[in-house]
């Protein structure tokens, strides 16, 4: 007899939601502050060793209990969990800063700063630029080790929409390219397909970078950073990838007459990634500029890679990156004018501070 019984997806399996708001605000001062210095530290069983920022020399600094401050017995700084991190120039409270984390990774399309400055109690600002730093931090973070395996790559054009005129014998040809708006841009995508399909479906580790146009020698330059040799790389028809076939084990699938060759060839971890990427533009965040493109596909690509995680997970790895992450230069002080200056492209835009350490990158 067939068992008819459906499989229940694994992002509704109860295991997952082991985490709530409820729970961080039931957390007392004393408790947040161990939290953090656990999670910037570790050795949760002296609450008293820590590294210092300045000196970083791991030691048993004196604590002053009246400033929630630590005081390095080498060079005497003083300094407290949020030192030396993006949160070091916040003025919000460790609760809120617990709550915005969990609100940013619980939301399978992001949050809005607007939605975040009603759940914590902050201005719009405050909200907008505390995401930026988290995205900031989750870039900088980033694992760059290349690509292994089976590799689905392409782009998707951003910022390229025109809104006609109402009459019609006003409107222009979109197509041409002297009728295109100036900022339109092009996220590329890189996704390697899990090798045990039973246990993760579709792709388990995912890289992204901004160009300006899907072009022959951007492709190669990020293809041989971010692909290692002897790789499988599945694209579409478009020629700029024709260059890959001399170092790469080259697929192609013409989208123009077929989603999926005879042979079973497709690109559509790469159409997935973008399917749920335009998605969060028009539910979510409605216009993204490309000076913070990165930060906003970065979040996207760290969304895919940890959609299996539970909420406690994907709480941890996001928290742990915003204290391993140095002070932001282009958000402190983004509202008095400190803005950043240019959008960058090509291998540019991939973030070089990224570290390779396993204990913030892992996904289990």
């Amino acid at each position: 007899m067939k068992n008819n019984k459906k499989k229940t997806s694994p992002l509704l399996l109860s295991a997952l939601r082991n985490l709530s708001a409820l729970a961080i605000y039931d957390l007392s001062d004393t408790e947040i502050l161990i939290l953090l210095k656990n999670a910037r530290w570790g050795n949760s069983h002296c609450f008293h060793t820590v590294q210092c920022p300045r000196c970083q020399i791991e030691h048993k600094a004196y604590f002053i209990s009246s400033r929630k401050q630590w005081q390095c017995k080498h060079c005497q700084h003083r300094f407290s969990v949020k030192s030396g991190t993006i949160f070091q120039h916040t003025k919000l409270s460790l609760k809120k800063l617990l709550l915005s984390v969990y609100y940013f990774t619980i939301n399978s399309k992001g949050i809005s700063a607007l939605n975040l400055s009603r759940h914590i109690g902050v201005q719009y600002k405050t909200s907008w630029a505390l995401l930026h730093k988290f995205r900031e931090a989750v870039e900088k973070t980033q694992d760059y080790t290349p690509l292994t395996g089976i590799i689905h790559i392409d782009g998707c054009y951003v910022n390229n929409y025109l809104r006609p005129k109402n009459f019609k014998h006003k409107r222009i040809d979109r197509r041409k390219r002297c009728h295109q708006r100036k900022d339109k841009s092009c996220v590329m995508v890189f996704r390697q397909q899990a090798t045990n399909q039973e246990i993760i479906k579709g792709a388990d580790r995912t890289l992204v970078a901004l160009v300006k146009e899907e072009n022959a020698d951007d492709m190669f330059a990020l293809t041989h950073r971010l692909v290692a040799p002897k790789s499988t790389i599945c694209a579409d028809e478009n020629p700029a990838y024709d260059g890959l076939a001399f170092h790469y084990d080259l697929c192609r699938v013409n989208h123009s007459q077929e989603y999926c060759s005879i042979d079973g060839t497709t690109n559509n971890l790469a159409e997935s990634f973008f399917a749920r990427f335009r998605r969060m533009i028009m539910g979510v965040y409605h216009k993204m500029g490309n000076n913070y493109m990165m930060h906003y596909a970065t979040e996207a690509a760290w969304r895919e890679d940890f959609r299996y995680q539970s909420d406690k997970d994907k709480f941890d790895n996001v928290l742990k990156r915003c204290l391993k992450a140095r002070p932001s230069r282009d958000l402190t002080g983004y509202w008095q004018g400190n803005k950043k200056p240019t959008a960058k492209f090509g291998l540019e835009s991939l973030c070089m501070e990224a570290s390779n350490d396993s204990q913030y990158l892992a996904i289990a």
